[in-house]
């Protein structure tokens, strides 16, 4: 393949870091660019849900990108998926003939992924997924296609590691903001101060093992709160126990 000048990446770096600030956008930028900036038919990402903490497909350039990805899944096997696992980069040269993982082989091999190439992402010492490319020839990636890959792949995990902070500042501040709201409605109905009606919230989501912040979204998405008032010496237990008629039907679905 032809090498790609350090100006290249240069550029790479600086499309990677541009507009998009979602981890969906980013993810979809790191494909698009890497069909540029790689010697590869197809790419695609195997990606970690912050949340879920589930490895999934978080964009591909072709249909069959998922197809192959999916079949690693499944099966437990493949060179994409244990570069996410253990850090190192795999190559296969040929489906037809690799070893190592025979079962997704056979599957990449009826797919016509002839050869693959699978790179761990990473960011602040930890795993993002895997950068996951084919094509449809065998013997296609060589050390150098290696080498440019892992070049790739760091400003890649620069760049999704970045989106990946912001979102869950995003997060945060949004969780925040539906609590103080939530807390602003216990505190008119039952005439408690700030400090008691975060303790009300905190108790429900800990006795009802519901998430603080699905307490207060269906507090303020619905004022689904009963009729009357409580005294402010109640403890906040009390409270709570009012609350759970109507509040966890809304948050334990």
């Amino acid at each position: 393949m032809r090498s790609p000048h350090r100006d290249d990446f240069a550029e790479v770096a600086r499309s990677l870091n541009e507009a998009p600030t979602s981890v969906d956008e980013t993810l979809e930028r790191i494909v698009e660019l890497s069909l540029e900036a790689l010697d590869c038919h197809y790419a695609g990402i195997s990606y970690c849900e912050t949340r879920t903490k589930r490895v999934e497909t978080g964009a591909a350039s072709h249909e069959v990108v998922r197809e192959g990805d999916q079949a690693q899944y499944e099966l437990g096997e493949g060179p994409c998926l244990q570069a996410f696992v253990d850090g190192h980069s795999y190559v296969i040269d040929d489906t037809l003939a690799d070893g190592r993982w025979p079962r997704w082989a056979a599957r990449a091999k009826d797919l016509g992924l002839r050869s693959t190439m699978g790179i761990q992402l990473f960011h602040d010492d930890e795993a993002l997924g895997a950068l996951n490319l084919y094509s449809a020839e065998p013997g296609h990636f060589d050390e150098e296609d290696l080498h440019v890959g892992e070049i790739y792949a760091a400003h890649a995990s620069v760049a999704l590691g970045r989106s990946r902070t912001e979102q869950h500042l995003r997060r945060a501040v949004d969780s925040r903001h539906l609590v103080g709201l939530a807390q602003g409605i216990l505190m008119e109905r039952f005439e408690l101060d700030q400090q008691r009606a975060f303790a009300v919230l905190r108790r429900y989501s800990q006795h009802h093992n519901v998430k603080l912040r699905l307490v207060a979204e269906q507090l303020v998405a619905t004022r689904a709160l009963p009729d009357g008032s409580v005294s402010p010496e109640l403890d906040p237990g009390d409270v709570t126990a009012d609350l759970a008629g109507t509040v966890q039907s809304a948050t334990s679905s």
